[in-house]
């Protein structure tokens, strides 16, 4: 079976894209589509980016392991809150600590917000970023508008059916791309 890690890249009081992040951990579970785990930037707290984890000469335990956890996963979805039009330093931080792990990786992203456009300006600068460090970003989106109204502190969707169908669609294109990169040589 498949590992997906899921990035809860939100590290603000208050988040709510951590709701997202639950609610894909636990449909993944659910249908037997693969096993997760999150990777909560919160709890790695990781200081501001100075510089690759290939260069550092004494990298920090939690850098290794999230490092270990980003290269090992089969595909990862980012549920990412967008602040400003832009990504979250927190997540803009391990995206830059990384290269190497981000390689040949298959990522679905999941944009986040308070309003009704659902992070939809995160979006393309993510892509890029990740496309410059030779990432498969997944062409299907998952845009959550109004996350708070959406999805419980459990991530448990107000709207189960509507959000499991949009989900499935989603999550097929992940494991498609998952599938794909699995039958490359050297990927």
């Amino acid at each position: 079976m498949p590992h997906i890690a899921i990035i809860s890249a939100s590290v603000r009081t208050g988040r709510n894209s951590h709701r997202v992040a639950l609610y894909f951990s636990n449909y993944l579970t659910e249908q037997g589509i693969a096993t997760t785990e999150i990777l909560d930037l919160n709890e790695y707290a990781f200081p501001v980016f100075e510089e690759r984890l290939r260069l550092q000469p004494a990298p920090t335990a939690a850098t290794l392991d999230f490092a270990a956890r980003v290269r090992n996963a089969d595909g990862i979805i980012i549920v990412t809150p967008e602040y400003n039009g832009s990504i979250p330093a927190s997540l803009k931080n391990v995206t830059d600590l990384l290269y190497d792990e981000w390689h040949h990786k298959p990522i679905a992203i999941s944009t986040v917000s308070a309003g009704p456009f659902g992070g939809s300006q995160v979006l393309i600068s993510l892509q890029f970023t990740l496309w410059k460090m030779r990432a498969l970003t997944v062409p299907a989106m998952f845009p959550v508008p109004k996350v708070h109204e959406a999805f419980d502190e459990q991530g448990t969707p107000t709207d189960k059916t509507a959000t499991d169908k949009r989900a499935a669609g989603f999550i097929k294109e992940l494991m498609w791309c998952v599938g794909a990169a699995a039958h490359v040589p050297g990927a």
